[in-house]
C-alpha cells in the first residue's frame, strides 16, 4: 500500500515499551491509504559506488552512529535512526534502512525496511554474503549472512498473532520469533515484510548476518 507521507509513523497497540516494539514486529506495514504502490526499482548493480566511497559520502564524524549498509553488488543503502520516542517509525524514503532502535537494547542492529522499497534488497540476501556496516567516523564492520527466515502470521492484522516457519513449520508465538530474532550474541537482523495474495502483513522475512 502506497505512503501518504513521505515518512510514516506505524500504529502501536501496545502501553509498554518492550510490548510496542513487539507490535512493531508484528504490524510494521500498518499505516498505509488503501490504494496499490509499485515496488521501487532495484538499484542497476553497475552503478553502485565502491565500499570506500560510499563510506566517504555518508560519514558525519559521529562513531557511534551507523550511517549505512554496503553489500557488495546488491546494495549501499543509507541508515536513518528512529525518533526516541517512536518505536514504530520507518522511513518511506527509498534507498534507506531504518535502525531499530529496540534491538540496540539487547547489543544487537535491526534495520527496517518496506518490503516496496529497500526491504526488496533483502530477498537477494543469501548465506555466505558479506555485509558491511559503516559508521559516521568511517569505521567499518564486517558481517556474513547466516540464517535466513520466513514466517506466516497466523492472524496477520493482530498483534498477539503467532508465526509459522514455512520452511520447518516451526510455530512459534510473536514474543518467542521476537527472542529468536533479535536477542542473542551480536548480530544484525534485516526485516521486511512478506505481501502475499495482496495481502501486506501476510508474513515477516529476516534475514540475520554474524560478524566474521
Amino acid at each position: 500500500m502506497a505512503p501518504k507521507t513521505e515518512q510514516t509513523r506505524f500504529n502501536l497497540i501496545s502501553s509498554t515499551p518492550v510490548l510496542a516494539g513487539i507490535s512493531l514486529f508484528l504490524l510494521i506495514i500498518a499505516a498505509f491509504l488503501p490504494y496499490a504502490v509499485s515496488a521501487a526499482p532495484l538499484a542497476d548493480s553497475s552503478t553502485l559506488p565502491n565500499l570506500s566511497s560510499f563510506s566517504s559520502s555518508i560519514q558525519n564524524g559521529d562513531g557511534k552512529v551507523i550511517r549505512g549498509a554496503y553489500a557488495d553488488g546488491l546494495f549501499a543503502l543509507s541508515i536513518v535512526q528512529q525518533p526516541s520516542n517512536n518505536a514504530g517509525f520507518v522511513s518511506t524514503i527509498d534507498n534507506t534502512l531504518t535502525q531499530f532502535g529496540m534491538a540496540s537494547q539487547f547489543g544487537n542492529v535491526g534495520l527496517l525496511a518496506h518490503d516496496y522499497l529497500s526491504g526488496q534488497f533483502f530477498f537477494q540476501l543469501m548465506p555466505g554474503m558479506g555485509i558491511q556496516l559503516v559508521y559516521g567516523d568511517g569505521r567499518i564492520e564486517n558481517y556474513q549472512v547466516t540464517h535466513i527466515y520466513r514466517y506466516r502470521a497466523t492472524s496477520p492484522s493482530s498483534v498477539t498473532s503467532d508465526f509459522v516457519d514455512l520452511d520447518t513449520q516451526e510455530y512459534l508465538t510473536a514474543s518467542a520469533l521476537f527472542t529468536k530474532v533479535y536477542k542473542g550474541p551480536r548480530h544484525v537482523t534485516f526485516q521486511t515484510c512478506i505481501n502475499q495474495d495482496g495481502n501486506s502483513s501476510w508474513g515477516r522475512f529476516f534475514v540475520i548476518a554474524d560478524p566474521e
